[in-house]
């Protein structure tokens, strides 16, 4: 519960605690806490067997916990042994070629060197078609009020 409390955080709330409370107070206040997080656990422990009771025999592996998406996901991919085909997928797929063509596509560069002309169905060029600009990009207009 308390794993990720380091020893001087420790120090400084036991410290805080008698400080606020006093000597005297304190150790009631310990046995008023331990018994509301006795409590709780009681009351959650109760809900989790109502449920498991509700839920019938076909859930009584069912675990809390993986309710959780990356345990879920964790125990998903621990019990299916074929991961084969997703790791020649992530072999196959290269990721920085992928992100070059999709910022090439954004900036309106092609991949390959030729642009091409948009031709008609009888194979002479399409004039009423959009032609691909040139590469040099056009500057958008500067406002100085703006910045």
């Amino acid at each position: 519960m308390f794993s990720d409390i380091g020893a001087l955080e420790l120090v400084t709330l036991v410290v805080l605690a008698v400080l606020i409370f006093g000597p005297e107070k304190l150790p009631k206040v310990i046995q008023d806490v331990s018994r509301f997080v006795r409590k709780v656990r009681e009351f959650s422990d109760s809900a989790k067997q109502d449920i498991r009771s509700e839920l019938g025999p076909e859930f009584k592996d069912f675990e809390f916990e993986d309710l959780n998406p990356k345990t879920f996901l964790r125990k998903q991919l621990a019990e299916n042994e074929d991961l084969r085909e997703l790791k020649e997928l992530r072999s196959s797929f290269d990721l920085k070629k992928e992100m070059n063509d999709v910022a090439d596509s954004v900036h309106g560069r092609e991949s390959s060197p030729a642009p091409s002309v948009p031709t008609a169905v009888n194979g002479s060029p399409d004039l009423l078609k959009k032609q691909d600009k040139p590469d040099t990009p056009e500057r958008p207009p500067y406002d100085s009020d703006a910045t």
